[in-house]
């Protein structure tokens, strides 16, 4: 079992969503944090929030240290600086949680090649540039883990989400042969492949989407899988059980089903 308490923990794209959440719950675990985003303020807001609560594993003791950085992900001079940063406060960083990330859905009419490399430059770019500045650390210390946030989308192609899901697949299979190589390091990769959780990003999917699920539930399933070690992380469990059956699909069938309407999803009344 990993112990996240006073484990020096860094986590991209910490100012929403997953990561957002995955802070606090580390936080309530004592673990020291380098919070990395674009939004700095927000990870400053953030930080300040979570300095005044005590830890859960001592009520009467402070959280661990928290430091917040800014990051693009996309820029591999910003990533370098934010981890140098990092690892000058920190001395050493223990767990990179690797959570940025970017959804742009088009269809083929509205192919825009700038869209795609945006959301390339942070799926999989982002992390390649962040696993450049820690593996060699890893490597050389003989410990280490990194976690990966990948996405159920992996699958197949889905309509309008070709940058989305393609950049995914790369960096699952991307995380899958450095996870094979790094075993002799005694580093850990850990993938973590979610389905549809209610955060930001897929507030503008304009289509119902099955077995959708709540941050705080999703921060906790994570949080629990990275301390069993686990190399695979994914959820929710029917998400996953239809995903593995699309991956079988015969591909008349997958063109046939994805070629009809989404179902669209409710809009609430005001």
């Amino acid at each position: 079992m990993m112990n996240p308490t006073n484990k020096n923990i860094l986590i991209t794209g910490a100012s929403s969503g997953i990561g957002y959440q995955l802070t606090k719950d580390l936080a309530k675990e004592g673990a020291n944090l380098a919070l990395l985003a674009r939004r700095k303020k927000i990870l400053d807001g953030l930080a300040e929030e979570l300095k005044s609560f005590p830890s859960r594993n001592d009520p009467d003791s402070s959280r661990g240290k928290i430091i917040t950085a800014y990051c693009d992900v996309t820029s591999k001079e910003s990533v370098k600086a934010a981890f140098d940063f990092v690892k000058k406060k920190f001395g050493s960083i223990d767990i990179a949680i690797l959570n940025s990330g970017a959804s742009y859905r088009m269809s083929v009419e509205e192919f825009n090649a700038d869209h795609l490399e945006e959301t390339f430059n942070v799926n999989l770019m982002g992390l390649i540039y962040c696993l450049n500045e820690i593996i060699p650390d890893f490597i050389q210390k003989k410990s280490g883990c990194i976690v990966g946030v990948s996405s159920l989308a992996e699958i197949r192609g889905f309509p309008r989400s070709a940058a989305y899901c393609s950049s995914k697949a790369a960096a699952s299979i991307f995380l899958e042969s450095i996870r094979i190589e790094l075993k002799k390091y005694n580093v850990k990769v850990i993938t973590v492949k979610p389905g549809f959780i209610k955060t930001p990003m897929v507030e503008k999917n304009e289509f119902k989407m099955p077995f959708l699920m709540d941050v705080e539930k999703a921060s906790k399933i994570i949080l629990k899988g990275i301390k069993k070690e686990k190399s695979i992380i994914q959820f929710p469990l029917p998400t996953v059980l239809s995903a593995k059956l699309l991956k079988f699909l015969p591909d008349k069938l997958f063109d046939y089903f994805f070629s009809l309407p989404l179902p669209a999803k409710k809009i609430p009344s005001k």
